[in-house]
């Protein structure tokens, strides 16, 4: 695809591969070049939590900038904007992970957390599942397993063994003496919303233990309350013991920052050198960071997600007995929803129509369409974007038919 020339009304050149142009938001709301609005369902593949333009995020990048913006001699000195979200952290991890390393994405976050998990292990090999994805650098991609992932960039890093996302019995094959990790979501994000069985992941978890495998548990996109709980894991009846959890997307609402968080007993074998970045915990992104999550937790957005996510969810599936020649599956928790639809190619078709109608939806491999608003989201936004999705669907039909 060749790029394109887009000319707004006042006159400004814009080289784009995109034929939308988008120049502000506010909250859910979008408006591109020419002043028409939309409705994001997508908030930025999951990142912008609170919405566009959120005073709380604003606040706190005004606020720091006008201090610091990145320590003299990063990593040799210290900032109180990081020793807050460091303590505002350290109560709300799961399980006995105790302390947290900040990276710039959530790729690097888990192509740490990998790094580290062989160090630490002095074993070679990771486990991933079918259909995850981690991540684009070199090592992240690696231990995805997607279709088309790794394919073009061959060869990828050797070491790695795939098993089916959710299926014990092959996992518990799988772990031998040869593993340092295994490396897993607790939902499935581009791999469809994927939810595991009950159950899954504690049991995943004792296998490790009993084995010495350490556990990655990838909570880029399901963390801070995007599944209706602070972190994806809390939705488990029985504790997961994970090693590593690693943090992204909705941990600063759209300022690039992530983080992983390990045990005691993973830190203590990790030497000085062994990771590090010149903005890793930056002040500025940290900064956000504490107010993002300080706004969440004062303002229970965990329980205001379960509750329109059943909305969401309970309208998506009036969609799919509506259009079942079309939709295959409609499912979700929290604000983190998709439709399974009947082949790939309708996935541009709905994607297109919903963009014409003014919603803004994510196309996913595998058929998958994801429905990802801020978690901000109102109700009335919610039914909006339904009936624009009824509309779309609707409209599918004498489309399909007209191009066969």
């Amino acid at each position: 695809m060749n790029p394109v020339d887009v000319e707004d009304r006042r006159g400004i050149q814009f080289c784009s591969r995109q034929k939308l142009v988008v120049e502000r938001g506010q909250g859910t709301l979008v408006w591109d070049v020419e002043g028409a609005r939309y409705l994001d369902f997508t908030s930025g593949w999951g990142v912008t939590c609170l919405g566009h333009g959120h005073p709380v995020v604003v606040d706190a990048l005004c606020r720091q900038s006008a201090k610091v913006m990145q320590n003299p001699n990063s990593g040799f000195t210290y900032s109180v904007a990081r020793a807050e979200l460091l303590a505002l952290l350290a109560p709300l991890l799961p399980g006995s992970l105790q302390r947290t390393f900040f990276a710039n994405s959530g790729a690097e976050a888990n192509d740490a957390a990998i790094k580290l998990a062989r160090k630490v292990s002095a074993r070679p090999r990771i486990v991933s599942t079918i259909d995850s994805f981690h991540g684009r650098t070199f090592n992240t991609l690696s231990v995805s397993g997607g279709r088309n992932n790794v394919s073009r960039y061959s060869p990828c890093y050797p070491y790695t063994d795939f098993v089916p996302f959710g299926d014990l019995p092959q996992l518990e094959r799988a772990l031998n003496d040869e593993i340092a990790a295994l490396i897993v979501e607790p939902v499935q994000g581009e791999g469809g919303v994927r939810i595991p069985p009950r159950g899954f992941l504690s049991k995943a978890s004792r296998l490790c233990k009993e084995r010495g495998v350490l556990l990655i548990v990838d909570e880029i996109q399901t963390g801070f309350c995007r599944t209706g709980k602070l972190f994806a894991l809390q939705h488990a009846t029985e504790t997961v013991q994970t090693d590593f959890l690693t943090l992204g997307k909705g941990i600063a609402s759209g300022f690039p920052f992530a983080g992983f968080a390990v045990t005691e007993e993973v830190a203590d074998k990790i030497e000085k050198g062994d990771h590090g970045g010149t903005y890793c915990g930056n002040p500025l992104g940290c900064a956000v960071s504490t107010a993002v999550i300080n706004y969440l937790l004062e303002h229970d957005v965990a329980a205001q997600v379960e509750r329109k996510g059943q909305l969401l969810l309970a309208g998506m599936r009036q969609l799919w007995r509506k259009y079942s020649h079309y939709i295959v599956d409609a499912r979700g928790v929290g604000l983190l929803t998709a439709f399974e639809l009947a082949n790939d190619a309708l996935v541009a078709e709905l994607t297109d129509s919903c963009q014409q109608l003014g919603l803004l939806i994510t196309p996913t491999r595998n058929a998958i369409v994801r429905l990802i608003p801020d978690l901000l989201v109102s109700e009335a936004h919610i039914e909006q974007a339904l009936l624009m999705l009824d509309h779309a669907f609707a409209s599918l039909e004498p489309r399909v038919a007209a191009a066969s």
